[in-house]
C-alpha cells in the first residue's frame, strides 16, 4: 500500500511539472529589426552583375586568390575563430548529455578467507546503474538549445573571420597596385624634371638662360625625386605587409607582383540583392547576433526553470558469483529508484537574482542585434554610395587627365622653342601630374569600394553554412 502510495504521488508530481513546458518559461528568440524595404543609394548596375559567392575567384587573378588563401591559412583570427568551434561543439555534448540517462557499469573480483576455519573463496561481482534527471520543465532542453546556437554562432564567426581577413587582404592588394602605378608615373616625371634641369643647366652655363631659371629647375627636379622615393618607400611598405599577411618569402612574391600588376587591376562588379533584408541576412554577424538572443532566451528558460521543482530517477542492475571450498552460489540484484524531488524553498533570493541577470543579458542581446542591423544597413548605403561616386566621376578624372597630359606636352614643345617659360612648364606638369594621380587614386577608391560592398554584403555566407561542416575555401 505504502508502495502505490509513492508511485501515485510521483505520478502526480510529474503531471504537475510537465505542465510547466519550457517553451512557456523562454523568452522569444525569433527577433526583427526595421529596416528600409528598400536601398536608398543606387544600386551598381542594378545589382545585376556578377554572384557575390566565390567572388575572388570570378576575378580571374589566381595570384589575388592564391595571397587569400595562404593568409586565410596563417590567419590568428581564423585558427581562434575555428578553436571557438570546437570549444562550443564540447560544450554542446556535455549539454546533451543531461538529456539521456546517465549509464555506468561496475566490476570487482576478490578472494580471500571471511571467516576461520572456512576455505578461501572467489567472489565475482559486476553491475549496471543508470542515473536520469527527468527535465520536465526543460531547463536542460534550454541549456542544449543554447549550445547548438553557440555552435552554430561560432560556424559563423569562422566564416566572418575569413571574410575580414580576405577583404584585408584585397584591400591591401589593390593599394598596392595603385602605389605601382603612381611610382610609375613618379618615375616619368622626375626623369623628365631632370632632363629639364640638365638642359638648363647648360643652358645657364653658356649664358642663355638666368641663374634662378637653373635654381628653379634644379628644385623641381629634387622635390619629384624626392616624391618619388617616398612613392617607393610606400610600395616597399605595403610589399612588406603583404607578405607578413601571407607568409610568401619576398623574392618570390616580388617576382609574381612584377607579372600581376603588369596592367591597372579593376575589381568585377558583383550582384547586390534589392531587398536589404535578404542582404543583411547573408551577413555573418548579423546571424551570430541572432543566435547570441537565442542564447539569452535558453538562459532565460534555464534561470526560470531553476525556480520550479527537479525529479530525478534512478536504477541498478548486479549479478555476484560466490565460488570456494566446492560450493558455487549465484545472486542477481536490482533496484528501481529512488524517484527523488527537489523543491526549492529558500536559498536567500539566489534564483530570483539569476533570472533578473539571466533577462537583463537577454535585452542587451536584444539591443546589440538590433544595433548590429543598422550598422549593417549603414556599411551597405555607404559602400553603395561611394561605388555611385567613383563611377560617376570616372569619366570627369580622365578627361581631366587627357586634358591636362595634352596641355602638359603642348608647353613641353613650346618650351623647348622657346615660346614658354620654366614656371609654366612647371604649373602643366604639375597640373598633368596631379590628374593623372587623381584617376589612379579613384580606380583605388572604386576597388575599395567594391570590397568594402563585398564585406558588408557577408562575403557570401549563408546561413546553412552555419550547420555544415567546416571547410578551408577561399570565399
Amino acid at each position: 500500500m505504502k508502495l502505490r502510495t509513492s508511485y501515485y504521488f510521483a505520478a502526480s508530481a510529474l503531471l504537475a511539472l510537465s505542465a510547466c513546458s519550457s517553451t512557456s518559461l523562454l523568452p522569444p528568440s525569433s527577433v526583427s529589426a526595421s529596416m528600409a524595404e528598400s536601398w536608398q543609394a543606387p544600386l551598381p548596375h542594378q545589382g545585376n552583375l556578377g554572384t557575390l559567392s566565390q567572388w575572388w575567384q570570378q576575378q580571374g587573378d589566381p595570384f589575388l586568390v592564391e595571397l587569400i588563401e595562404a593568409a586565410q591559412a596563417l590567419s590568428p583570427t581564423v585558427a581562434n575563430a575555428l578553436s571557438r568551434i570546437e570549444d562550443a561543439r564540447a560544450k554542446q555534448a556535455t549539454a546533451y548529455s543531461s538529456l539521456v540517462p546517465n549509464l555506468s557499469a561496475q566490476a570487482s573480483a576478490t578472494r580471500g578467507v571471511t571467516q576461520p576455519q572456512v576455505p578461501a573463496a572467489t567472489t565475482l561481482q559486476g553491475g549496471l546503474q543508470a542515473s536520469w534527471e527527468l527535465d520536465l520543465v526543460g531547463a536542460n532542453r534550454a541549456v542544449n538549445n543554447a549550445a547548438t546556437a553557440q555552435v552554430e554562432g561560432s560556424r559563423a564567426q569562422w566564416h566572418d573571420a575569413r571574410v575580414s581577413v580576405a577583404a584585408e587582404v584585397a584591400n591591401l592588394y589593390y593599394a598596392q597596385s595603385s602605389c605601382l602605378q603612381l611610382m610609375e608615373i613618379a618615375k616619368q616625371d622626375t626623369a623628365s624634371q631632370r632632363e629639364t634641369a640638365r638642359l638648363v643647366d647648360i643652358n645657364t652655363k653658356a649664358g642663355f638662360t638666368g641663374a634662378s631659371v637653373a635654381a628653379l629647375a634644379r628644385a623641381s627636379a629634387a622635390d619629384s625625386n624626392s616624391q618619388l622615393l617616398q612613392q617607393s618607400t610606400q610600395c616597399d611598405i605595403n610589399t612588406k605587409a603583404l607578405v607578413a599577411l601571407t607568409g610568401i618569402a619576398e623574392p618570390e612574391l616580388r617576382k609574381k607582383q612584377a607579372v600581376a600588376f603588369a596592367q591597372p587591376i579593376k575589381a568585377t562588379p558583383l550582384a547586390v540583392a534589392s531587398v536589404p533584408a535578404q542582404t543583411i541576412a547573408q551577413r555573418p554577424d548579423i546571424f551570430t547576433a541572432e543566435r547570441d538572443v537565442v542564447v539569452a532566451a535558453a538562459t532565460v528558460g534555464n534561470a526560470r526553470a531553476q525556480r520550479y521543482p527537479r525529479l530525478s530517477l534512478n536504477g541498478s542492475i548486479g549479478a555476484m558469483r560466490v565460488s570456494g571450498g566446492g560450493m558455487e552460489q549465484n545472486e542477481t540484484t536490482w533496484s528501481f529508484g529512488p524517484l527523488a524531488i527537489s523543491v526549492p524553498i529558500y536559498d536567500g533570493g539566489q534564483r530570483v537574482a539569476a533570472v533578473k541577470s539571466s533577462e537583463a543579458a537577454y535585452q542587451a542581446s536584444l539591443a546589440s542585434y538590433q544595433a548590429k542591423v543598422r550598422q549593417a544597413v549603414r556599411e551597405v548605403e555607404e559602400a553603395l554610395i561611394t561605388l555611385y561616386s567613383t563611377e560617376a566621376r570616372e569619366s570627369d578624372a580622365q578627361t581631366a587627365t587627357q586634358g591636362y597630359t595634352a596641355s602638359r606636352d603642348a608647353t613641353q614643345a613650346r618650351y623647348d622653342q622657346g615660346l614658354a617659360s620654366l614656371i609654366e612648364l612647371e604649373e602643366a606638369r604639375r597640373l598633368a601630374l596631379s590628374a593623372q594621380s587623381a584617376q589612379v587614386t579613384l580606380q583605388l577608391q572604386r576597388n575599395q569600394a567594391w570590397v568594402a560592398l563585398y564585406r558588408a554584403s557577408g562575403g557570401g555566407f549563408e546561413p546553412a553554412q552555419a550547420t555544415e561542416p567546416v571547410t578551408a575555401r577561399a570565399d
